[in-house]
């Protein structure tokens, strides 16, 4: 079965009443991912929005209210769980192969009903921006991409969290010194000037989750490479932003898609 089929879908409770929730299973690889599909009630085509969450299995899950925040701006949205998760098929290996669930979603979009075919925009947060910027270049088709603190380089994340770094060696195999083939190819920045799409970053200066070396090194690359960037950086802001310059950012983004 073609990655990106939809083979079951079912409602989710929604606490808006302009947006519908579902959840959906689809095929990757053979493999049965299960994602969260949120989509306008008026009627309508739309622009289609890949939200590429961060974390890892219960740390950083999909959450409804988010997606509605960017469904409410007129896109219909598809969040995937990634491999492993919420009941779906396989292991999530954090930038591995659970890549291609995030293309297979892309195609999901791509194949909706009510979603422009030609006005896919893709969206990474947190490790999220490594899933983002390989399906983007994948991708070249995108309309946009907007990476939110997001990830560019795994052994950069290797050395700022140490917190992580247990997980990072169970799930990669060990540490870059001993995999740096495994590391690189987890780490988009080295691909990055394959990129042919808008890209716009934005990040806060007090990250401790994902430092803005990221955002800065990204940026660099691409204006190297005369690829389109823009950035937006916040000097105050954490990781997570407040709630009042969040929907700021969520109403910003958007717009600035729309002009792509």
């Amino acid at each position: 079965m073609k990655d990106g089929t939809i083979i079951s879908q079912y409602p989710f409770p929604s606490p808006n009443p302009r947006i519908s929730l579902s959840i959906v299973t689809y095929m990757c690889q053979g493999l049965k991912i299960k994602g969260m599909l949120a989509e306008p009630k008026e009627e309508g085509t739309y622009d289609g929005f890949l939200y590429l969450r961060g974390g890892i299995k219960n740390v950083g899950t999909v959450r409804p209210g988010r997606l509605i925040q960017f469904a409410s701006q007129g896109f219909i949205v598809m969040a995937p769980f990634y491999r492993g998760n919420q009941g779906g098929e396989g292991n999530e290996d954090f930038g591995g192969d659970d890549r291609y669930d995030a293309f297979a979603a892309y195609d999901l979009l791509v194949s909706h009903p009510r979603v422009h075919q030609n006005r896919i925009h893709v969206f990474g947060f947190s490790r999220g921006g490594v899933m983002a910027l390989f399906t983007a270049i994948e991708k070249s088709a995108a309309c946009s991409l907007v990476l939110w603190g997001g990830v560019t380089d795994m052994v950069l994340t290797y050395e700022e969290r140490t917190d992580l770094r247990r997980m990072m060696k169970r799930v990669i195999g060990g540490t870059p010194s001993k995999y740096p083939d495994r590391y690189e190819w987890r780490s988009p920045l080295a691909h990055a000037h394959n990129l042919n799409v808008p890209v716009l970053l934005i990040h806060g200066k007090e990250d401790t989750n994902v430092s803005i070396e990221h955002a800065y090194q990204l940026e660099k690359m691409l204006k190297e490479h005369r690829k389109p960037v823009e950035s937006w950086y916040f000097d105050e802001f954490p990781h997570a932003f407040p709630p009042k310059q969040n929907r700021e950012t969520v109403k910003n983004l958007t717009e600035w898609m729309k002009t792509k």
